[in-house]
Parts: structure tokens; C-alpha cells; sequence
């Protein structure tokens, strides 16, 4: 074991031996924006001063922040120095990657936060980059709605980076024969969801309304995770029968079938007046490239046809 200094970073393995955790459930405090991290390169860093404001946070002291805090809380506001991108998809990382190429010099920050809060994110100014997947009963329409009412008084332009199809995760075999939004009110189905604000949490409940669906008829509806791959583990474990994500990640985890329900439009909110800076040219420019689509078409479960399309101009 070795002492900890607030002057240096961790990586996150070296977080977990700190805190007596796995560094998998280091990586999911980071999404959840528990435990504020950075990027150099591919390399995830945690500073010495957030492991200890996490650490009483944890304990439920609320510490005034000390001159190191300060100055790691500030790397979560947008400066000339770093660039902040929201949203928890894995292109996102990848996207990350490239613009880090083409600025080295940038720090380019990643929050693992849902689309709801990244759309806020937006609004506060505590966001460069945002993407949100987020569908509207009324208008059968995806994002545009939800900016229109959350950003008022702010231009945006919104952007596709993918299309990407949720559905049910279940055990192999979908031994429930779950197919259908009606089956998760099945007296023997374990539901798990995803917390509130996120993409697939607002598909669920507008489903339900759709329906008429009382949430307290689902077992299980209160039981939230972070994180698609939470999700789709907990299947695998046969800790709950049925949950909602992307296909993607479904491909990624054994013994689980997906149940296909909806394409969504995956797409990324700016404000207009950001368009012309370099860091957003670069971002356009790499969202149009062959390499960076190949990228992710080899990956998988990813429809890139109207990828760098303005979709619309708010």
C-alpha cells in the first residue's frame, strides 16, 4: 500500500487500492460524476484532492474546498484550456481520442452523465459538448422538443453522431417471453431501470403514458443503474429478468438475448456561436471523416448514415 498525496494523480487502479475497491467500480463512480477525473491521451487520471473530498463526501462532510479542490472543481467549467464533452456512449470516447490528436495541448474532459443533465449542463455553461437521446410522445420526434423547452433563449445546432437501437435486454432463451412494454407488468418479471434523466428512462416513461402504464405496476422499477453495461450485467447474473439499453452493449456481455423496440437518433447539441471556434470545426471535420466513421462502423451496432448532418438549427 502506498500513501496518497493530494499534489499528484492516480490512475484508477491505484485509486481502488486507496479506497479498498475493484477498479471497476472506480470507473463507475467516475460516470457517475462521484469522483471528477480527467483525460491525458486514452489515460483516465483522478487527483489526490478529489479522492479526498470523495472520501468525506462519502462520510457526509461537506468540506469547505481547500486552494487544491478549488482548482480540481474548476476543471469542470469550460475554459480556453479545456473542453468538456457530456454523454456516456463509447463514440464519445473515441471522438475524445481524435480531438486530442489535433490538440494536444487541450484538456479534454469527459462527464458520464445522462441526457437530461447534459442538456442543463448546456444551459449553465458547464458544457461544450452534449448529446442526448431523448423521444417526444407527442411529436414521435427525438431532441428537438426537449432543447427547444430546455434551452430557451439559447441557438443551438443539433447534430447526429449515430443512430442506435434500444430494447429489452434479457436471459438467453427470454425464458419471461418479455417482447412487449405491457410484459414488463408481468407478476414474475424482475425490472431493472436506468436512473432519471437518462435517455432510456424518459423512453420508459413516455411508453408507460403511452399505455397507461402506473409505474408501481412494475417490480422493479425503482431499482436503477448507471450505466447500460450495469444493466446487461446484472441480466447476465440473473439479478433481474429485463432491462433497457442499446444493442451495442448487448453484444458485449454473454448469455443475453436483446429484444429490438426502437431506433434512436443519437445526436450532439452546441451552441451556434461555438460552430466557427476551431475546437467545433475539428469536431465537424471529424465527424465527416472516412477514418473516424470506419472507427465506428468497426465496432458495431452503430448506423452512422447521417453522421455530422445538422439535423436542425434551434
Amino acid at each position: 500500500m502506498f500513501a496518497m498525496s493530494n499534489d499528484i494523480s492516480y490512475t484508477p487502479e491505484e485509486v481502488g487500492k486507496l479506497l479498498k475497491i475493484s477498479k471497476f467500480t472506480v470507473y463507475e463512480l467516475i460516470k457517475r460524476g462521484e469522483l471528477i477525473a480527467y483525460h491525458i491521451g486514452r489515460k483516465v487520471r483522478v487527483e489526490g484532492a478529489d479522492i479526498e473530498s470523495y472520501k468525506k463526501k462519502s462520510k457526509g462532510i461537506n468540506p469547505q474546498a481547500s486552494p487544491e479542490q478549488s482548482q480540481s472543481l474548476n476543471h469542470c467549467f469550460p475554459s480556453d484550456e479545456s473542453f468538456i464533452i457530456c454523454g456516456q456512449d463509447i463514440v464519445l470516447d473515441i471522438l475524445t481520442r481524435y480531438l486530442e490528436k489535433q490538440f494536444p495541448h487541450v484538456r479534454f474532459l469527459r462527464r458520464y452523465i445522462g441526457s437530461i443533465d447534459g442538456l442543463i449542463a448546456l444551459y449553465r455553461g458547464l458544457a461544450n459538448v452534449v448529446t442526448a437521446h431523448l423521444w417526444d410522445s407527442d411529436t414521435d420526434e427525438y431532441n428537438l422538443p426537449y432543447v427547444r423547452r430546455m434551452l430557451p433563449g439559447h441557438p443551438t445546432y443539433i447534430i447526429n453522431l449515430v443512430f442506435r437501437i434500444e430494447g429489452f435486454y434479457v436471459a438467453k432463451g427470454n425464458p419471461k417471453n418479455i417482447l412487449t412494454w405491457s410484459d414488463l407488468t408481468k407478476p414474475n418479471v424482475r425490472f431493472v431501470n436506468r436512473e432519471r434523466g437518462s435517455g432510456a428512462r424518459v423512453l420508459l416513461d413516455e411508453q408507460l403514458s403511452i399505455l397507461k402504464i402506473s409505474h408501481k405496476d412494475i417490480l422493479g422499477y425503482g431499482d436503477e443503474e448507471m450505466t447500460h453495461l450495469a444493466i446487461a450485467s446484472k441480466i447476465a447474473r440473473a439479478e433481474a429478468d429485463v432491462g433497457l439499453g442499446i444493442e451495442k452493449v448487448a453484444m458485449q456481455v454473454n448469455d443475453l438475448d436483446f429484444i429490438p423496440l426502437q431506433k434512436e437518433r443519437y445526436d450532439i447539441v452546441i451552441r451556434k456561436e461555438d460552430l466557427e471556434r476551431p475546437h467545433f470545426q475539428a469536431l465537424m471535420s471529424i465527424l465527416k471523416s472516412p477514418s473516424f466513421r470506419n472507427e465506428v462502423l468497426g465496432i458495431g451496432g452503430y448506423d452512422v448514415s447521417r453522421m455530422g448532418q445538422i439535423i436542425a438549427e434551434m
